[in-house]
């Protein structure tokens, strides 16, 4: 995936690092020194100037672009950068939020996944790339368990299974709770219990520790 990340401070250098093995990363940073930083270690290429700016975007492949991400210090600038990588018809676009009096803005702007928790940023942002039927929604006990959103996806091997039979299967983690399910079908959460059945398209809501979870997720978009 084509991926551009604007600004390059603490949360953009490390979402750089985890992506640029296996993507595209273009990092649009107004410093110089942190600029050839980020091109010098990790080898990401980069835009020096203003991810607000249209002639920085498109030298930076907005017109392209798969994924924008927004990491910049001031909530100003990621609104800027979310309403133009919206109007290049950028589809996925993910913002950090420093003050919560921007959430509606930022919605408004097309943004799709907003984080608001510096330590929860790039796992959530990396969640939400690499594995898209994934959305980590929250972190417990200073990160000792998450709460995470899987979508089942078609022809899931453990569609039209009973909760009761999918915990019970060997590769399912002993220590992982299935909190909830969402039917967007019938638009209905519903509790789970032992004879309920899980189908494609469902929206489980998972509470595990991050390898149980990452465990469980395996299990869970297993297709046929």
């Amino acid at each position: 995936m084509y991926i551009i990340i604007a600004g390059g401070g603490i949360a953009g250098r490390n979402l750089t690092k985890n992506l640029v093995q296996k993507h595209d990363v273009i990092v649009i940073e107004k410093e110089q020194s942190v600029a050839e930083k980020i091109y010098s270690r990790y080898g990401a290429v980069t835009v020096l100037g203003s991810a607000t700016r249209i002639d920085i975007l498109k030298e930076a492949g907005i017109e392209k672009c798969d994924i924008a991400i927004a990491v910049m210090r001031d909530d100003a600038d990621n609104l800027s950068f979310s309403l133009l990588a919206k109007n290049f018809g950028v589809k996925k676009i993910l913002v950090r939020m420093r003050e919560p009096e921007y959430e509606n803005a930022y919605q408004m702007a097309g943004a799709t996944n907003i984080a608001a928790t510096m330590e929860l940023i790039v796992d959530r942002f990396i969640t939400d790339i690499e594995e898209p039927d994934v959305r980590k929604v929250a972190s417990l006990g200073d990160g000792k368990a998450e709460v995470s959103i899987l979508t089942i996806p078609p022809g899931s091997s453990i569609s039209g299974m009973k909760i009761s039979e999918i915990v019970s299967q060997k590769n399912f983690p002993e220590n992982c709770v299935i909190a909830g399910i969402f039917d967007k079908a019938q638009d209905r959460y519903i509790v789970p219990r032992g004879n309920r059945e899980i189908f494609a398209g469902n929206q489980v809501f998972l509470v595990a520790s991050k390898d149980d979870m990452e465990s469980a997720a395996d299990f869970l978009l297993n297709k046929k």
